[in-house]
């Protein structure tokens, strides 16, 4: 378990600097414009998440993700992105995403940009509205991040954009119905909201490498044969 040497600050490092983003990050901030319209929600959200992109260039980028611990309730076993619930004192989407990481994996808000608010998504499973508030982080250590509440994730791991990019780890799943963007990491299956983030980022910052777009494959299969240990109902 990690225990980040530093309290948070609430309220603090909330403002967007798009201008401090690195030449080869600056394309990424047109993603939020790159979401499927259809999932797009007018009002307040009721929650808000990091999409913390760390590296000094595109070839040492990553992005940092999560493992919900499998016996919550919610979500688990899932791959998610930092983040969690508007709480009333939060002073926006930005102050909420920064609490929920520091909460989670321990990070330390004054070390992260601010670069920009997505429009807030819709999470089809549990209707709810979800802000992705992008951040740089030029430097992040071992030392700097890890699981520090377990009883909500078990595994804080950073994923190269390389990886994602990489046509051999992506694919498409389906359920019900549903055919979504997914991507293979560390035998873990990225989807849902998180791989559509994800997706919606490579194509954005034009970091997507062309790929086959396969037929879709049974999710629930799928899920079977990873590590991620979600629930089946």
């Amino acid at each position: 378990m990690f225990h980040p040497p530093w309290e948070d600050a609430p309220g603090t490092n909330v403002t967007l600097r798009p201008t401090a983003a690195p030449a080869w990050l600056r394309p990424a901030l047109r993603a939020g414009d790159a979401v499927d319209p259809s999932r797009r929600v007018n009002g307040a959200a009721t929650s808000a998440v990091l999409v913390v992109v760390t590296g000094h260039t595109l070839a040492d980028a990553a992005v940092i993700l999560t493992h919900r611990s499998p016996s919550l309730r919610s979500h688990s076993g899932q791959i998610a992105f930092p983040g969690g619930h508007v709480e009333p004192s939060d002073r926006g989407p930005v102050d909420t995403a920064l609490r929920e990481a520091w909460e989670e994996i321990g990070l330390n808000r004054a070390q992260v940009t601010p670069l920009a608010v997505w429009p807030a998504i819709s999470v089809r499973s549990k209707k709810k509205a979800v802000v992705p508030v992008l951040a740089h982080w030029a430097a992040p250590s071992p030392d700097n991040f890890g699981v520090a509440s377990p009883a909500e994730t078990d595994h804080v791991f950073s994923v190269p954009i390389s990886h994602l990019a990489d046509p051999a780890n992506r694919l498409r799943v389906h359920a019900r119905g549903w055919v979504g963007p997914a991507f293979a990491v560390e035998r873990y299956v990225v989807w849902g909201f998180t791989a559509s983030v994800l997706d919606a980022l490579l194509d954005a910052a034009r970091w997507a490498k062309p790929w086959g777009m396969d037929e879709p494959v049974d999710l629930y299969d799928t899920l079977k044969q990873s590590r991620n240990r979600e629930r089946m109902d």
